[in-house]
């Protein structure tokens, strides 16, 4: 490995930090206010719960890169339990806490 850096690695690093900056400060360097349209709003709002699902619904369903074969699997039962008592509660602790509780036990003690 060479001790200089070489031209088009240093271009690119500036050409990188150039367009960073740019796209962060893009709404600042407008001269006039910037609004979404009324469809982007919209979708906008559905976004965290797309990203939420995302992220929680494979991390249930699948263990190790393969479908969940068995309904022995913890997971499942605090995804249920969690859900059910989200929907009759409306509460995002409510959810958390008995995720949990039903989770560790079946866990823990049964290995599941």
């Amino acid at each position: 490995m060479r001790g200089a850096t070489d031209f088009w690695t240093l271009f690119v690093i500036a050409g990188l930090a150039g367009i960073t900056v740019l796209t962060r400060c893009f709404f600042f360097i407008l001269d006039r206010p910037w609004t979404l349209p009324a469809w982007a709003h919209r979708a906008l709002q559905y976004a965290p719960v797309a990203a939420l699902a995302g992220v929680v619904v494979p991390e249930v369903v699948m263990s190790n890169g393969q479908l969940v074969a068995t309904w022995q699997d913890a997971r499942l039962f605090a995804a249920l339990a969690g859900a059910a008592v989200y929907f009759w509660r409306r509460s995002v602790l409510l959810t958390l806490l008995l995720g949990m509780a039903v989770y560790l036990p079946l866990h823990l003690a049964l290995g599941w």
